[in-house]
């Protein structure tokens, strides 16, 4: 598998977390499957989405995977300190699943397609795991989907940065947009996606914090060594960026970014 770019630390681990926690309502609302269902969550990291959903599906059982020992290791002890009971872990390539084909009823990823090099190669090796007429759902960001006020030519290199050297590890920040045609080449059928915005504002503090701050700047933020290191931009230019995207989650600024969740059925 290719570098995952946003790297592994405690830093990390925090920012995913306030992810997810600012998330849940908007892309999770839906995130709900048959009971008694088999649920494969390829890509769980250290587990900030599966608190969500093994939740919101007590009688479904999920067997997650993560090529990272490390972040395996953080997710179960994440879910034991919630005493979810419905997740089983496991170390896996998603490019060699160590289960027999036909197994899982769902197969569920958040935020992990960006960060290969190959997406439908991805899907196939997971399709073929996906009992017939099985779903997959799948959720992505956009980087390109991003816009805020005040306005900030600085905030915009900064960002491109990311998605630069997203793009040089192999990934891709801007596939969003691109879930429908990927599921299509993957051969799924009944495919549905949905645009989930986020807009903050200073009407919502808590997203102010959780988004704005949190998620996106610490994100952008957490790339500056590699981006100066790589010649993307100056030290200057890039905290210049950083402050003005601190600005947004100030008096009158605003931010918006959408997520994309598509599903698609194996026919």
């Amino acid at each position: 598998m290719n570098k995952y770019v946003h790297g592994y630390s405690e830093m990390e681990a925090n920012r995913l977390s306030a992810q997810a926690d600012s998330l849940a309502n908007l892309i999770h609302y839906d995130s709900i499957w048959e009971e008694g269902s088999l649920i494969l969550e390829a890509g769980c990291g250290v587990g900030a989405q599966t608190k969500t959903v093994a939740a919101q599906n007590p009688k479904s059982k999920f067997i997650s995977i993560d090529i990272s020992e490390d972040s395996v290791r953080e997710a179960e002890t994440l879910i034991n300190s919630k005493e979810i009971k419905n997740v089983e872990f496991k170390v896996a390539d998603i490019f060699d699943l160590p289960f027999e084909d036909e197994y899982f009823d769902h197969i569920f990823l958040c935020f992990v397609l960006e960060h290969l090099p190959n997406p439908k190669q991805a899907l196939d090796k997971l399709k073929s795991k996906l009992k017939l007429n099985g779903t997959i759902t799948l959720i992505e960001g956009d980087h390109g989907s991003t816009y805020f006020h005040p306005d900030s030519e600085y905030a915009k290199k900064a960002i491109q940065c990311q998605v630069d050297l997203q793009n040089k590890s192999g990934g891709d920040a801007n596939i969003g947009r691109k879930i429908f045609p990927i599921l299509e080449s993957a051969g799924f059928k009944g495919i549905k996606v949905s645009p989930r915005q986020v807009y903050v504002d200073d009407s919502n503090p808590q997203l102010v914090e959780g988004f704005t701050k949190n998620t996106f700047t610490a994100m952008i933020e957490g790339v500056k060594q590699e981006a100066v290191s790589n010649g993307l931009i100056d030290e200057e230019s890039f905290e210049r960026g950083i402050n003005d995207l601190f600005k947004t989650a100030m008096g009158g600024g605003t931010f918006c970014y959408t997520f994309f969740k598509g599903k698609g059925i194996k026919k």
